[in-house]
């Protein structure tokens, strides 16, 4: 007799419910994404916004994005507005020009526009809750969806994304036109990281140099301080793992690159030397499938965008703009053109970057790495 033929099967344990809820939470959630299609309109745009939110640091999941809003809330709640409108802003006229939907719930139109925002408030030195910034940080949002939809048909021939180019173009053309002595939209000059110290700091703090490779990570959004920094870091956490490492990597690497350079030891300790080299490494983390040249091409990568960024910083400080990211955009679109054999058969088509499988592999430990 076969006593255990009616015996329930036990579930697969805790530890498998934990696996499966945690891989449900990374990567690009596409199973949330999926269920959300046939959903009130507000909801489908409350998941487009957080997924835009996160676009601005190479993500693409709408938890991690909830995180980076509470990060930028702790920060600063005004600068949590600004972004939150820019965002808005851009995804509605995008909306209006009867963009692509789906590139639209994804928000591939919203992440320019809160950057857009979130440094337009950063660079205003009229002060936090001055209400006329509002009108440009809606202009600027909008304009930046004009930019993405005029750009995308032309990069595209390349396989190549439209990135934070519009931001940066809309950012510097902003400044330009206002100046630090705009009766209603003053600025703060940028000052170039090569510009001599006000005091004489000959000495170097290691552990400030240790909390400005994280906060580098955090600069991305603008955000100097400890907690919002560690808060932006978890959320590249939650879609990436592997990610989240090419941040810290590429922001050391950042910062060591100053270093050799002898710029402020303020840019150091603020992370502003580290958020381009950041970003630099993480592009080749998003777009080439992981192995050793694709790893030593991120280093490479982190390097260019860091003196690239102290070159550019330095020659638009004499004008009293900044750099932004222009480094690690003009340096990531050159490796995404790089055509060598060894490398062209890691790279990730530019509509389908899924860095889900990272988190998976360091899930399961598969000794094998391919793409899901």
């Amino acid at each position: 007799m076969d006593f255990g033929k009616n015996t329930p099967q036990r579930p697969g344990g805790l530890k498998q419910c934990f696996v499966s809820a945690l891989l449900y939470c990374t990567g690009e959630m596409q199973q949330l994404h999926t269920h959300m299609q046939d959903k009130f309109f507000p909801l489908q745009l409350v998941e487009g916004c957080l997924r835009g939110i996160s676009r601005v640091i190479l993500l693409n999941n709408p938890l991690s994005g909830a995180l980076i809003l509470a990060a930028l809330l702790l920060e600063s709640p005004w600068q949590a507005l600004l972004g939150m409108l820019g965002l808005l802003a851009s995804t509605f006229t995008a909306i209006i020009l009867g963009q692509d939907c789906e590139e639209v719930s994804s928000g591939l139109y919203g992440f320019n526009g809160m950057l857009v925002a979130l440094l337009m408030g950063v660079f205003s030195s009229a002060g936090d809750w001055y209400l006329w910034l509002l009108l440009p940080v809606c202009l600027g949002g909008a304009a930046t969806t004009f930019l993405s939809s005029s750009l995308a048909p032309v990069l595209d021939r390349w396989d190549l994304p439209v990135s934070v180019f519009p931001f940066n173009t809309v950012l510097l053309l902003y400044l330009v036109c206002t100046g630090t002595s705009n009766p209603f939209f003053p600025n703060h000059p940028a000052q170039p990281p090569g510009a001599p110290e006000s005091t004489n700091h000959t000495q170097l703090h290691v552990p400030q140099l240790l909390q400005g490779v994280m906060l580098g990570v955090g600069q991305i959004f603008a955000c100097g301080t400890v907690g919002p920094s560690l808060l932006i870091l978890v959320a590249v956490f939650l879609f990436s793992p592997i990610l989240a490492v090419y941040a810290l990597l590429g922001s050391g690497i950042s910062t060591i690159a100053g270093l050799s350079m002898s710029v402020q030891h303020s840019f150091l300790y603020s992370g502003l030397s580290g958020f381009n080299g950041a970003l630099g490494c993480m592009v080749v983390g998003v777009f080439y499938i992981l192995s050793w040249r694709t790893h030593l091409l991120s280093i490479a990568n982190a390097l260019l965008s860091a003196y690239t960024d102290i070159a550019l910083s330095n020659l638009l400080g004499v004008l009293g703009l900044p750099a932004s990211s222009w480094a690690a955009t003009l340096t990531g679109t050159l490796v995404l053109l790089l055509t060598g054999k060894n490398l062209k058969e890691y790279r990730i088509p530019t509509g389908k970057p899924d860095p889900v499988c990272f988190g998976y592999l360091l899930i399961t430990a598969s000794p094998k790495l391919h793409l899901l």
